[in-house]
């Protein structure tokens, strides 16, 4: 009978051994994994890892989220993962239901927008990584980063690279590349108008360049007001200006010249190169490919016809003044 007594005990300190090596072993692994742990907590990226099935359930999401959405965050989210449908911008909702269902293209990274607590939305890039339990989609994994700055500054630079910066219109290389495009690839009715000061020179001489910068933003500013997404208006040079006016009939282009040159020639106070004086020309197709070219110079002709019958006209009222 003592046989057996000292069998059990034999085989309770076998156990209890081996319980307190993997004790050991389970210990060191703690010991190595909680720099990785600490690091995970203190990195300001957005790490995740979310079950799918039998529905959205978070192992782990990073606190980092409190501090870039709001405070929180971590609890709400990790209560109802369902709740990032409502952050996302309505743009990027389908990039999710497809990334929920394992439907993305997780080689690339995603790009979506997620409102904050104060209701501004914030640009992400984020690295995702499916997770596959006998061939089941079952988790993802991943890094959101922070990137608005970086996008708000690429935004900027590639506006800048559009527009002039004195006009806030569009530049004459983002013209250029409008009329290729007519030309050459979208076929559609449009016409082409050219706008030159008449005065400029005057108002350099009379008030200083400073004054010829404001009435040149100036006539940025009324022209700005007819842009629309099929209209492109441009400054093409120091007082030159040209519009692109695609899916448009002759009536509207003609009133759209009378209602520009209206505006123009109002008296104000506050600005003495008022009324402004401005020749324009214009030529029109219903047909934009491969013709832009002949347009541009029919209209830029025009336009110099038009500027020379005014300094005729000028010239005649001159001469008259001198015979009376």
């Amino acid at each position: 009978m003592w046989m057996v007594g000292v069998v059990i005990i034999l085989a309770l300190l076998l156990i209890l051994t081996n319980l307190y090596r993997k004790k050991l072993e389970l210990e060191k692994q703690v010991k190595y994994l909680k720099p990785l742990v600490e690091t995970a907590e203190n990195v300001r990226d957005i790490l995740y890892y979310c079950e799918t099935v039998p529905k959205l359930n978070y192992l782990y999401l990073s606190p980092t989220v409190n501090d870039i959405i709001g405070p929180n965050t971590l609890e709400e989210h990790t209560q109802n993962p369902e709740k990032i449908f409502e952050l996302v911008h309505p743009e990027g909702s389908e990039i999710l239901e497809r990334k929920k269902v394992g439907q993305l293209n997780f080689s690339e990274p995603i790009m979506v927008r997620l409102r904050n607590k104060e209701g501004q939305y914030i640009w992400f890039e984020e690295y995702a990584t499916p997770v596959y339990k006998d061939g089941e989609y079952v988790a993802v994994q991943g890094i959101l980063r922070n990137i608005d700055e970086k996008v708000a500054l690429q935004q900027e630079l590639e506006y800048k690279s559009t527009h002039d910066t004195l006009t806030d219109l569009h530049n004459r290389e983002y013209f250029q590349n409008k009329v290729k495009l007519y030309n050459e690839t979208c076929d559609v009715p449009m016409a082409i108008i050219i706008a030159d000061l008449d005065e400029l020179k005057i108002v350099n001489d009379q008030y200083g360049h400073q004054m010829g910068d404001r009435l040149i933003q100036e006539v940025g500013k009324q022209l700005k007001k007819y842009t629309d997404e099929d209209t492109v208006i441009a400054r093409i040079g120091g007082d030159e200006f040209a519009i692109l006016m695609a899916n448009a009939r002759v009536t509207k282009v003609e009133l759209f010249i009378q209602e520009i040159q209206e505006d123009m020639q109002g008296n104000r106070e506050d600005k003495p190169f008022y009324p402004i004086n401005i020749s324009i020309g214009y030529a029109y197709s219903q047909s934009s490919t491969g013709i832009m070219e002949k347009l541009q110079s029919e209209a830029d002709a025009k336009m110099y016809s038009n500027k020379n019958v005014k300094k005729e006209h000028l010239r005649m009222e001159g001469d008259n003044l001198l015979l009376k």
